[in-house]
């Protein structure tokens, strides 16, 4: 009779996989500058914002942290810039505003647990597996996790921030192997992107789940991950392990 394949490991992504923010940041930053008596768009500042990490995220990966940044400077910096291309010159304005949405954003009131993802993570114990986070978030995730009550079904929390790298670069997935001493082909990871997530699992041995929302997918993705793989939501994770496990 063939061995049959037993996960032992979960490993999850958060931000899109099983929190959002419960308004969309252009809002968020807006609202806080009309606090400080600032009138900005949030259609503006939402596109600067894109505009602001993408140019960060290539300048300073992983918070800056091998550059000498800490990740609250990283963050400032951001606001900053947003607010510079959405028309704000004054930066000693900002400043203000940016400590403000830092501090906001590390409280649990500005996310929401995604429909499903508790239920998900309370039958994923129930049946024994262990369950960890890797996330390419700064040091506010653990109180973040703590505020919604879902830290207590995970063994443990890597973020980018303390491991020192980002997914989908292999060490922080070996990581979190070597934390939880267990071989990647008992370990599956589940998150929302292909690239860090999907792929960076699945390049050190890891089995991976990609959650996709109602939009069409890429039609280059599709044709890279199995249909078994791709969860339409949360509660189809436990089919799939099923299914991965031969049951």
């Amino acid at each position: 009779m063939a061995h049959r394949l037993q996960i032992r490991l979960l490993t999850w992504d958060v931000k899109d996989t099983l929190l959002r923010l419960r308004h969309p940041v252009g809002e968020e930053y807006a609202s806080k500058a009309r606090a400080h008596g600032l009138e900005v768009e949030a259609a503006s500042l939402g596109q600067a914002f894109r505009q602001a990490y993408r140019a960060q995220s290539l300048s300073f990966p992983n918070y800056g942290l091998s550059q000498g940044l800490t990740s609250r400077r990283w963050w400032v910096d951001v606001v900053l810039q947003t607010f510079y291309l959405a028309g704000v010159r004054d930066a000693q304005a900002v400043t203000p505003i940016a400590d403000q949405l830092y501090e906001d954003f590390s409280k649990p009131f500005t996310w929401q647990v995604l429909e499903g993802a508790e239920a998900t993570l309370r039958e994923c114990r129930k049946r024994g597996l262990r369950l960890a986070v890797v996330s390419n978030f700064d040091r506010r995730l653990e109180d973040i996790l703590m505020g919604l009550g879902l830290r207590e079904y995970f063994d443990f929390v890597l973020t980018s921030e303390a491991s020192g790298w980002p997914k989908p670069d292999p060490r922080i997935f070996r990581e979190a192997l070597r934390l939880a001493q267990v071989e990647p082909a008992v370990a599956a990871h589940i998150g929302d992107s292909y690239p860090c997530d999907y792929k960076g699992a699945r390049a050190v041995g890891m089995h991976s789940f990609l959650v996709v929302g109602p939009e069409p997918l890429d039609a280059a993705i599709k044709d890279s991950v199995s249909q078994e793989c791709l969860l339409p939501s949360l509660s189809h994770l436990l089919p799939a392990l099923d299914h991965l496990e031969g049951f």
